[in-house]
């Protein structure tokens, strides 16, 4: 009895799913759209969901297949999803009409998951405006200023290490993740930590649990991504209560202490204090006209609850970590496989520095070539994949193809604006695949056609973070050139293949490389 009462259940799911996927494909053959139909319950996902291909695989599998579309039919598990590839369209849906798509898809709620899903990153319509603009000040340049000599002191502490370990093989990725924790935990959390030196320090294991996910873990993000629907139903969280609980603890106590002896330092943890009591403000002569045209003035004073900071400060964290350390891993590797282009950014980090004696935050647009490697870093391995976005207003798409007819959208539709796939188009980028920093210097820079280049998303909901991140870059950058030349050594894999994933970009076999120090 038992027996049979599950060949019926599993009957049943595998029918609902073949129904399901039938009907997407339905829905897209009704609109005129190609696509390619997948397999029942992954569609177009299943390379990743096994983790035999990238996420990035998956989707750029699609992108290639239909090159004359400007947008074609995705299937993500079982729901459907516009791809679009075309750049013009793309600065219509995330800039010029952006109103008709404020939202990004929400996988996690803030009922399912009250860190993440309570983020700046969830939040939708008027609540993420009002965030954004609360938020936005604490980015602007003169903010970062202040930031610049926490990154160097935090560098420097690399510098130490490195040259500890001169003789041996070094594991770059363990090394830049160590920086990167350190930095968001002194300029995020005003927690100061050395986590070269003490390896196994409390903010850089829990933090590391974050990303280092077992297998229920994984399952779970990958549940809440893919079929949000089921996720939410079964209650399932992606992060356990000890990080909230975490986060939360480490900023109280920073809070405390500080309303306490009247504390003040120029890092995160304090502009969200200012903003909480709505003294915050844009001090930078220049206002960014795009974020002026779509958001709009603060609104009344609200009161902020410990889950509240720790919601920003989290997001901050944890979409920063990854994102920085994979751009930081990947560019040290690309220069350990290309020693022209190194010795080229040495002479000018060597000028730079003889001339300024160490990073000025006001001459930091000398570094041109600094500023092409780190660029050229990001077309190639940008960590952004997509960029998601949830129809809320009716919206017409142009025909997909000369002869097409034109895609109606309606509230809910989901399209993703790729990334990576027009980064590595050959139609954009000659030889996209060579590591070529030229590609954006000034003599060149003109070439690279508007919305082809979005290693951190484009519009207003860009990512805000984007200055701190690109300063994160140069500032470790700029001192490990300076002071060690990259070598490959034995374990230096070349060419890079990243391994299977969802949604991270790792080397296979790791980035490891030996240096030689500078006289």
């Amino acid at each position: 009895m038992i027996v049979e009462i599950l060949i019926f259940i599993i009957t049943a799911l595998i029918g609902y799913f073949i129904y399901i996927h039938k009907r997407v494909q339905s829905n897209f053959r009704e609109r005129g759209l190609k696509f390619n139909p997948g397999y029942p319950i992954f569609g177009n996902v299943f390379g990743s969901s096994f983790q035999t291909k990238h996420l990035l695989d998956d989707i750029d599998a699609i992108y290639r297949e239909f090159p004359d579309e400007k947008y074609v039919g995705y299937i993500e598990g079982t729901s459907p999803v516009i791809l679009i590839r075309d750049p013009e369209i793309i600065k219509y849906t995330t800039v010029k009409d952006f109103d008709h798509f404020l939202n990004h898809k929400q996988f996690i709620t803030e009922e399912v998951d009250p860190l993440f899903g309570g983020s700046l990153l969830m939040m939708r319509d008027e609540k993420w405006r009002n965030m954004r603009t609360i938020l936005s000040p604490a980015f602007t340049g003169s903010k970062m200023r202040h930031m610049l000599p926490f990154m160097t002191e935090i560098s420097n502490n690399i510098v130490e290490y490195l040259n500890d370990h001169i003789s041996e093989d070094i594991n770059v990725k363990d090394v830049v993740r160590r920086y990167a924790n350190d930095v968001l935990a002194s300029t995020a959390f005003g927690y100061q930590v050395n986590s070269v030196k003490d390896k196994d320090n409390e903010f850089y294991r829990t933090g590391q649990e974050l990303f280092v996910k077992a297998f229920e873990q994984k399952f779970k993000l990958m549940l809440n991504f893919y079929f949000p629907s089921l996720a939410k139903l079964l209650g399932l969280t992606v992060f356990d209560k000890k990080f909230i609980n975490f986060f939360k603890n480490v900023i109280a106590v920073t809070m405390e202490q500080r309303e306490k002896n009247n504390f003040e330092r120029p890092d995160m943890i304090q502009l969200l204090m200012q903003a909480s009591k709505g003294m915050l403000k844009d001090d930078d002569k220049k206002d960014d006209a795009a974020e002026a045209e779509t958001t709009s003035k603060q609104g009344p004073v609200r009161q902020w609850t410990d889950l509240d900071f720790a919601c920003q400060l989290f997001t901050f964290y944890f979409a920063g970590f990854d994102t920085s350390s994979t751009a930081l891993t990947m560019c040290i590797h690309e220069l350990a496989l290309n020693p022209k282009i190194q010795q080229r950014l040495y002479e000018e980090v060597k000028a730079y520095n003889d001339s300024k004696g160490s990073l000025v935050y006001d001459s930091l647009s000398d570094l041109k070539y600094l500023e092409c490697v780190i660029n050229e870093t990001l077309r190639r391995w940008a960590s952004a994949i997509i960029m998601d976005r949830v129809c809320t207003k009716p919206y017409e798409l142009p025909p997909p193809r000369e002869g097409g007819k034109p895609t109606k959208l309606v509230p809910g539709d989901v399209i993703y604006n790729v990334v990576n796939p027009i980064h590595l188009d050959p139609k954009h980028y000659p030889d996209p695949l060579v590591f070529d920093p030229d590609r954006f210097s000034d003599e060149r820079k003109h070439e690279i056609k508007p919305f082809t280049y979005m290693p951190f998303g484009v519009g207003p909901r860009s990512c805000l973070g984007s200055r701190f991140a690109l300063l994160e870059l140069k500032v470790l950058l700029y001192q490990v050139i300076l002071n060690f030349k990259i070598l490959k050594c034995k374990k230096t894999t070349d060419p890079i293949v990243i391994i299977p994933h969802q949604f991270s970009l790792k080397a296979k076999g790791g980035t490891w490389v030996k240096l030689e120090k500078r006289s």
